[in-house]
């Protein structure tokens, strides 16, 4: 077998392993596009009518990020980080990459938290103002950051952490 033959037999098993991941935990991965049924996200009640049934229950923290269009259209969501029990760790950059990517105008930043009080800590605050300033420079509105347990959750627009 040649190399090129063995680099492209690599590349395709790689392809195959990936696309079973993103089935298994349901990462996107294509953007729901034109969708004509794509919900309508207008502030953070709809995030968590989209989201809590589903996110609430996890037994790991985790973070995603919502692509939506001009009009507040869904047009895709990404699991962007899969945590333990008490946080995961989070990079400004990989929460916004999807956005570039998809070349999305707005995103709203959504987690759980697995002990089910929606109470943003210092580090969820700390890692909000990040995010905000750096969709600035991105010229990407962070529309908002809401926080899902399963006591209900919270807008971080809704503390003013985030502005419009």
């Amino acid at each position: 077998m040649t190399h090129e033959r063995a680099l492209l037999e690599a590349l395709r098993s790689n392809l195959d392993l990936i696309g079973e991941l993103a089935v298994r935990y349901e990462v996107e991965t294509q953007p729901l596009r034109c969708a004509k049924d794509a919900p309508v996200i207008s502030g953070p009640d709809d995030v968590r009518r989209l989201l809590q049934i589903e996110m609430a229950p996890l037994a790991q923290e985790q973070l995603r990020t919502l692509l939506l269009d001009t009009r507040g259209r869904l047009v895709g969501q990404r699991v962007i980080y899969q945590g333990d029990i008490r946080s995961c760790q989070v990079r400004t950059a990989e929460v916004l990459r999807p956005a570039v990517i998809e070349a999305v105008p707005i995103v709203i930043i959504v987690h759980n938290h697995p002990s089910g009080d929606p109470e943003p800590s210092q580090d969820d605050k700390m890692i909000t103002r990040k995010l905000v300033q750096a969709a600035k420079l991105l010229d990407i509105e962070l529309s908002d950051h809401v926080v899902i347990g399963r006591e209900g959750a919270v807008s971080m627009r809704g503390r003013g952490l985030v502005s419009a």
